[in-house]
């Protein structure tokens, strides 16, 4: 296993009016934040939030293409990001004890935060497909260019962490500075990942890993 610290790339916030940062997406344009009852919409070339949406956002979120995918609760959200219209529903596998979202291979991808597993579940009845489990509570979840990272947070200790998604073995880890939380994780599909910074109300870029 690799193991580094995390070089973070830059900080954005505290952000007017966010006091807590759940999950973190990214739509490859704005950064969407989950922070209680809004969805928020940062421009990251100006780290200027753009947007809102009036919905619960308790946890992870994700974004398939089209629609937005949000943890309210014991339940996922599907929203239309132009009307901000809840468009269905479906149950959350943790009952609420669920973090992290992602959308990958055309399901979802859903922390369980201190059960230490991720589950991949089915978007339309929320049926659980498999399990992978984790040796840390799992805040965010990503996938980016075949490779499924997660983030940890336990105590006052945080890292990003790829795993191989057939055995849950860690493959590498990036750890960041003591004292600096992950909450929502997503990848902007290059070089860099977005770190929900939990109740610092703030958002962090971390560069990823090149391979070889």
């Amino acid at each position: 296993m690799k193991k580094s610290a995390a070089e973070i790339i830059r900080e954005y916030g505290p952000l007017p009016g966010i006091d807590r940062i759940g999950g973190v997406t990214f739509d490859g344009q704005h950064v969407w934040l989950a922070c209680g009852d809004k969805l928020n919409a940062l421009d990251p070339a100006s780290g200027k939030t753009v947007r809102a949406i009036d919905v619960a956002a308790h946890a992870g979120t994700a974004f398939d293409g089209r629609h937005l995918f949000q943890i309210a609760e014991d339940r996922i959200q599907k929203i239309d990001p132009d009307t901000g219209r809840v468009l269905s529903t479906i149950p959350a596998p943790g009952g609420g004890g669920d973090s992290g979202l992602a959308w990958a291979e055309g399901t979802l991808w859903v922390g369980q935060h201190r059960e230490r597993k991720i589950h991949q579940i089915d978007p339309q009845t929320g049926a659980i497909l498999r399990t992978i489990e984790s040796n840390r509570f799992v805040t965010g979840v990503t996938w980016v260019d075949g490779e499924l990272w997660h983030a940890t947070w336990e105590g006052d200790a945080s890292d990003v962490r790829r795993i191989d998604p057939e055995t849950g073995e860690v493959l590498e880890r990036l750890e960041m500075p003591p004292g600096v939380a992950v909450s929502g994780l997503e990848s902007d599909g290059g070089d860099q990942f977005f770190c929900g910074g939990g109740g610092s109300g703030k958002l962090r870029a971390v560069r990823r890993p090149k391979r070889g």
